[in-house]
């Protein structure tokens, strides 16, 4: 009979399993991707991994949720480093052109997910939203410290940079992204 699997190997195995998921899924894609090949790339049997997520739609939903709190923490780290409140908003913008510049950049991660499983996964419909509403809730808070009205038009300046970063594979949408929102921040 085999040792009872400890708390810490069950941490370790997850961690794992949700390197080779995220690895795989923001590389190739959600549905391009089998559960032989993260198998094979997490080195954790089948039967483990489905002990660890009942369904590949948990899989994908557990990555993302812990891919969201390692890029939204990246973004606030960067973000409030900078003292003055019209720069540190404008310092989203940065973030984003180093993000983008990374290589293997391939867009966004939920934005991927939504266009792939949104329509047909009420959870990881959920997790899109619960990442994209937190990320708007951060550009608010950085913008609502500068005094303007301006959190929408910096937001969607935000996420089209994204979504046009991702398509074309050039960072330049994100120092486009920052002019315009130096323009509405009114630094220059």
């Amino acid at each position: 009979m085999p040792a009872p699997i400890t708390e810490e190997q069950s941490r370790l195995d997850r961690d794992a399993l949700l390197d080779a998921a995220e690895r795989l899924f923001y590389q190739h894609g959600i549905q391009a991707v089998g559960m032989d090949e993260v198998r094979a790339a997490s080195g954790l049997p089948l039967k483990r991994i489905y002990r660890l997520f009942a369904a590949k739609e948990d899989l994908v939903v557990a990555m993302l949720k812990r891919r969201d709190q390692r890029w939204r923490a990246s973004l606030t780290a960067h973000v409030e480093a900078v003292v003055d409140p019209r720069e540190r908003a404008l310092a989203i913008f940065d973030w984003l052109a180093e993000w983008f510049a990374e290589p293997g950049f391939r867009g966004c991660a939920w934005i991927n997910a939504h266009g792939e499983l949104g329509p047909s996964s009420e959870a990881v419909l959920a997790e899109v939203r619960s990442h994209k509403q937190a990320f708007h809730d951060q550009i608010a808070e950085w913008v609502h410290a500068t005094g303007l009205a301006v959190v929408e038009p910096v937001f969607l300046l935000a996420e089209g940079a994204i979504v046009t970063a991702g398509i074309s594979g050039d960072p330049a949408p994100a120092r486009h992204a920052r002019a315009a929102a130096a323009t509405l921040l009114g630094t220059h």
